[in-house]
């Protein structure tokens, strides 16, 4: 699973001053498609650390020889997901996100089984401002695996930022916390938890410190 695959990353300051909440550690775009939820405001830009957004990242260049060299194995390997895998982690990180969708598809059709892939392929939907897409696509990946933690993060994310469904978000990152508590996930479903809920005291749930999901 490409380590880029959380859906939503930003500094810690620009969701401190707004929901204390920190999405992942790695510095992925928020879509520009994509809106926050509703009744959350953006902050006014500023210096970082002052509630400003992080410049977005330019996207890492199409590497065309290794697109070729991997089209080729492709057409060599008719049954292999993994070059598939591969050319679907360039394109995404190319910011080619259509291309990626129909390489992490062709993977999955040689193998269903791949949670990993099933979520990346969620990602890439959502970037492509097709959250219903998204949150199918990560309940596929919880079928094959009810604990993946990282599904279960963008699944979360998705729910709140796609669908601004703060309930349905923190019900996902509270079943991450308890079937997965330990993770890295886990700790930043916490504090996605307790920033959310310290801006929307109507969303309700287990504190995210007791572990436990609510029921349901």
């Amino acid at each position: 699973m490409k380590p880029e695959s959380i859906v939503l990353a930003v500094a810690g300051a620009f969701f401190g001053l707004i929901v204390g909440w920190v999405l992942g550690s790695q510095q992925i775009r928020p879509p520009h498609v994509a809106a926050a939820p509703a009744a959350i405001s953006q902050p006014a830009q500023g210096a970082p650390g002052q509630g400003s957004m992080p410049p977005a990242q330019a996207p890492r260049p199409l590497d065309e020889a290794q697109v070729q060299t991997l089209r080729a194995a492709a057409e060599k390997n008719p049954l292999d997901p993994k070059v598939r895998i591969d050319l679907g982690n360039l394109y995404f990180d190319a910011e080619r996100y259509s291309d990626a969708v129909n390489w992490y598809q062709e993977a999955l059709k040689l193998n269903s089984k791949d949670p990993d892939v099933s979520t990346d392929l969620g990602v890439s939907f959502y970037y492509l401002n097709q959250p219903d897409r998204a949150l199918q696509q990560f309940e596929q990946s919880l079928r094959l695996d009810p604990g993946h933690a990282k599904t279960l993060l963008n699944q979360g994310i998705v729910r709140a930022f796609g669908k601004q469904d703060l309930p349905g978000a923190a019900a996902a990152w509270e079943k991450l916390i308890q079937v997965a508590p330990t993770s890295a996930e886990a700790q930043t479903a916490k504090r996605a938890i307790e920033g959310l809920k310290s801006a929307h005291p109507e969303v309700g749930g287990k504190t995210p410190g007791t572990g436990a999901a609510s029921k349901g």
